[in-house]
């Protein structure tokens, strides 16, 4: 067009705008910005509204509030887009107070907040936790005549299952249904995800037939969330009869279906099934992530079947999926379960010598290890490592040192140990108990008194 001089309209301009600001080309929106100003070609409120847009998505707030008063300056008056725009930008960005300010001064300019205002401010409020004010805005909104959309009932229903306030987010759903606007299968996956949070698989499992019966067709995220779900109760039937009826859908399985149902057939110790998906994921062109290697690694850590374990690790370096301390961590205790202590302490330092930084439990494993085998020298050297480096030691540090003292039939340095576990504030649970009578039974040791 400019080769052949013929300018562009705003509405060509507008357009290629927008289109850039969707597919989040930012620099590439500036610059023809930028040559609309070299043609004089003169901006709309769209252009302005279009251009606070690209500025809140660079998170420049400031220069996108400054913007209001550069297109007034210029004669274009900002419309209720324009500061719903900002009231986003602000919102999504955590600064719920200059969204209050802009919505101050919208209202003060004459321009009156829509539907979308409220719903930015109250989307706000719920991902801070202010639910009891998103509630108070949401009755203000119905107060003004205007309608909340499903949009911001599912937000109020995300915020308030966040919270574990169930009722709260049923009796919004409940409250769609009766002015007649049917919840969306966000509202559905919401609170299908909430209860099996709680551990209410029936009321979850009802939930889902109801969506049949309303009519609303579950998507992967459904999916997802109920194999999941059933998955987290080792119930390997239910969730693969779900994955069975999502495929025949002609849905596609995603990461997070497949590692749901690798984790639970490798608790079930169904370690060949497992293999065998996890290869099946791969030939259908989806690449596992960490959380499905860890899932793996367990399972066959587990299961004492510590060369395939390190060749999944292997495969983790090949495909450039950093380990973790997660995967470390399970490698140890595979080999701790095999009395190789040594080749799990070599593991510690691999990780260190990684950049990954061990936790209580990688220490705690190897205090495990060494106490199975009575090595309570090499024990206490990794305890007195551990308070080095800050880590204090938990529950399972006095256990097994406690354990491994009165396999060794070392009952009276196991109570003294018992008793620094009390000075620090920690209640002895049942197994430490159970331990040291054991151990002071067979050191012949046994004493009538309330400690």
């Amino acid at each position: 067009m400019k080769l052949d001089g013929a300018i562009p309209k705003i509405e060509t301009c507008n357009d290629m705008l927008s289109l850039f600001l969707r597919v989040n080309r930012l620099e590439t929106a500036w610059v023809l910005y930028a040559e609309m100003f070299k043609l004089r070609i003169k901006s709309s409120v769209y252009t302005f509204n279009i251009m606070i847009n690209v500025l809140c998505k660079e998170g420049k707030l400031k220069k996108a509030k400054e913007f209001i008063g550069f297109m007034e300056n210029l004669g274009v008056k900002p419309n209720v887009v324009t500061y719903n725009t900002l009231i986003h930008g602000y919102c999504t960005s955590g600064k719920l107070e200059g969204a209050h300010m802009i919505f101050n001064v919208m209202k003060r300019k004459g321009v009156e907040p829509d539907s979308y205002t409220y719903g930015s401010l109250i989307s706000g409020m719920c991902k801070e936790g202010r639910l009891e004010e998103a509630s108070g805005l949401f009755d203000k909104m119905e107060e003004t005549g205007l309608a909340p959309s499903a949009v911001t009932y599912n937000t109020l229903i995300d915020g308030y299952c966040n919270k574990g306030d169930l009722e709260k987010a049923f009796s919004y759903r409940d409250e769609m249904l009766k002015k007649g606007l049917m919840p969306t299968v966000s509202t559905y996956n919401l609170l299908i995800h909430a209860l099996f949070m709680e551990g209410k698989m029936a009321e979850a499992d009802d939930l889902g037939k109801e969506m049949g019966e309303k009519g609303i067709n579950p998507d992967s995220i459904t999916y997802n969330i109920l194999i999941n779900g059933y998955c987290r109760g080792r119930n390997v039937r239910k969730a693969f009869s779900l994955y069975d009826d999502m495929l025949s859908k002609g849905i596609q399985p995603t990461k997070i279906t497949y590692t749901s149902l690798i984790y639970v057939l490798s608790k079930r110790n169904r370690m060949k099934e497992a293999d065998n998906l996890f290869e099946k994921m791969k030939r259908n062109g989806v690449l596992p992530d960490l959380v499905t290697f860890n899932a793996l690694l367990d399972g066959h850590c587990a299961n004492g079947n510590m060369d395939r374990a390190f060749s999944l690790l292997n495969e983790m370096d090949k495909l450039k999926v950093p380990p973790d301390e997660v995967t470390y961590n399970t490698l140890m205790q595979g080999r701790c379960r095999q009395g190789n202590v040594e080749e799990a302490r070599e593991l510690l330092n691999e990780m260190k010598k990684r950049g990954i930084k061990p936790d209580h439990i990688s220490y705690n494993t190897l205090i495990s290890g060494y106490s199975r085998r009575g090595d309570m020298k090499d024990a206490f050297k990794v305890r007195d490592e551990m308070l080095s480096i800050g880590f204090n030691p938990t529950h399972l540090t006095y256990n097994a040192l406690i354990q491994g003292l009165c396999k060794n039939q070392e009952g009276v340095l196991a109570e003294e140990l018992l008793k620094e576990m009390v000075s620090k504030g920690m209640k002895p649970d049942d197994s430490t108990y159970y331990t040291l009578i054991e151990g002071i039974a067979k050191d012949g040791e046994f004493v009538n008194n309330d400690d």
